[in-house]
């Protein structure tokens, strides 16, 4: 395994240019930790959606139609930016399994809309439960300011035509539209 060597912080900030500029050294600790830090975080879930059969495109599609009940295919799709063939594959193996079920829309048949069943809310909580111990764990190790700064942090990697988009469903999720049954 090759050695990580990371380069401080305050060493960079004072030899690099502006980032994102071509003179720029990469800030290769930050971009590192991103990927060990994700790696990390979805391994946990990962580990319990193996034992379903399942992996992280089940795991992003529970979670979308988890916090947002009712959803339209079609935006799933916007959301997760990935092939209808793609979600098809993942959408059909989550119903045929009884974590999802479609349902036609009220004023237009033609909309498929989403929802988890209790068995699927019950998966999509159990991940985001693991997700959570280990986001609260990093959280308290940085004092009490720590959920912000990650949040705006978070919300600042985010391409400025997405932003917006992304908060919005953010702050709209978890408002459960009822399905008819």
């Amino acid at each position: 395994m090759a050695d990580i060597n990371l380069t401080p912080l305050r060493r960079r900030a004072e030899s690099a240019e502006t980032p994102g500029t071509a003179a720029a050294e990469p800030l290769w600790d930050i971009i590192e930790l991103l990927f060990f830090a994700y790696r990390d975080f979805v391994s946990d879930p990962d580990d319990a959606l193996a034992k379903f059969g399942f992996g992280r495109a089940h795991h992003r599609v529970l979670h979308f139609i988890n916090r947002n009940p009712g959803m339209k295919v079609a935006d799933l799709l916007v959301i997760l930016k990935i092939t209808k063939q793609s979600l098809g594959r993942v959408l059909k193996q989550l119903v045929d399994l009884g974590y999802v079920v479609q349902k036609a829309g009220a004023n237009d048949r033609r909309q498929r809309l989403l929802y988890v069943t209790p068995k699927g809310e019950t998966l999509a909580m159990k991940l985001a439960g693991l997700q959570t111990d280990r986001i609260v764990r990093a959280l308290a190790a940085l004092g009490p300011d720590a959920h912000e700064a990650a949040r705006r942090f978070l919300i600042a990697m985010l391409d400025d035509d997405g932003r917006d988009a992304v908060l919005r469903l953010i702050a709209t999720a978890g408002h459960p539209r009822r399905s008819d049954s």
